[in-house]
């Protein structure tokens, strides 16, 4: 499977050679990776720096002027630093814009607290006008920006360093829907971003142990497609949720909100409790140290029983 820096940077190529609309401003990452995209969209490629307020004011200038921005940048560095400009040159001037990020919750793990973004989605889902997506493979984040780069939107990517490791076909992946990935009836784990891999792999182990888990992917955040962990809910009455992100305003939010009304569900969650992960070491290490590991899933999902 394709690396997903790379994969980012060949779909700007791509799309950026057929829309000449197309301007990508860099927050001083990404350069080699970006070199292909330079050559063939000259004077549509700025290296900005570590300004990250300021790009998002020149992004929403050359929204105002007709062409499509797209700021690439660390997540934490660009949303929690610059929220303010997001909110009022974009959102409240109903700019349409793309923010492609990398480094969102703890995939820079050996960087510190200083490099981790734990609560993006939760922060730009309350904004009119957002978009929100986790894609975890190449073809997802490929689609998904085809799908929305000109939209009337400002579409928010998070790409993670890790895959999920599962090829889905491109026509698998639509806007603001989810996927029913593995089918079951005894148990409904919704999971967004690289964990899908481990909830795969946990779902095996639980059936060997008599236990059925659906497992729904999810890699658009806003618009949330509600209906699909609906009726699953509906059929299991057991949720588990699983995501790199805070507790607080990401999937399991609104996987509560539109399951609230069954009776007698039974609900957990395995996401990013409200404290800093003060450890350090890899991206694997610091799951364990949040409990997104498929025996941690395992030992949730059979609690619910």
């Amino acid at each position: 499977m394709k690396e997903m820096r790379q994969e980012f940077a060949d779909t700007l190529k791509e799309v950026g050679t057929a829309d000449q609309r197309l301007v990508v401003l860099v927050g001083d990452i990404s350069h080699f990776r970006l070199v292909e995209y330079a050559k063939a969209c000259p004077g549509r490629y700025y290296n900005v720096g570590i300004c990250e307020p300021t790009i998002v004011n020149m992004a929403a200038g050359l929204s105002m002027a007709g062409l499509i921005p797209v700021v690439h940048t660390i997540a934490p560095f660009i949303v929690e630093r610059s929220f303010e400009q997001i909110k009022l040159d974009f959102c409240y001037q109903k700019l349409s814009g793309n923010i492609i990020t990398v480094g969102s919750a703890f995939d820079y793990s050996t960087l510190g607290c200083s490099h981790h973004c734990y609560g993006d989605f939760g922060m730009l889902k309350t904004l009119p006008s957002t978009q929100l997506f986790f894609p975890a493979s190449p073809v997802e984040l490929n689609t998904l920006f085809k799908q929305t780069y000109q939209t009337n939107h400002l579409n928010y990517f998070r790409f993670p360093k890790e895959t999920h490791e599962i090829e889905f076909d491109a026509a698998q992946v639509i806007v603001g829907r989810g996927m029913l990935v593995r089918p079951g009836r005894d148990l409904t784990v919704v999971v967004t971003g690289p964990q899908l891999k481990n909830a795969m792999l946990a779902a095996t182990d639980l059936s060997a142990q008599g236990l059925d888990a659906e497992v729904l992917y999810y890699p658009t955040i806003k618009p949330f497609d509600a209906k699909l962990v609906l009726d699953s809910a509906k059929k299991t009455r057991r949720v588990l949720v699983l995501e790199e992100h805070s507790q607080f305003g990401g999937l399991g939010d609104e996987v509560l909100r539109c399951t609230r009304e069954i009776s007698e569900l039974k609900y957990d969650t395995i996401a990013i409790k409200a404290e800093f992960i003060r450890g350090y070491g890899s991206y694997a290490e610091l799951c364990a140290i949040v409990g997104l590991t498929p025996q941690n899933i395992c030992a949730k999902a059979k609690a619910l029983r």
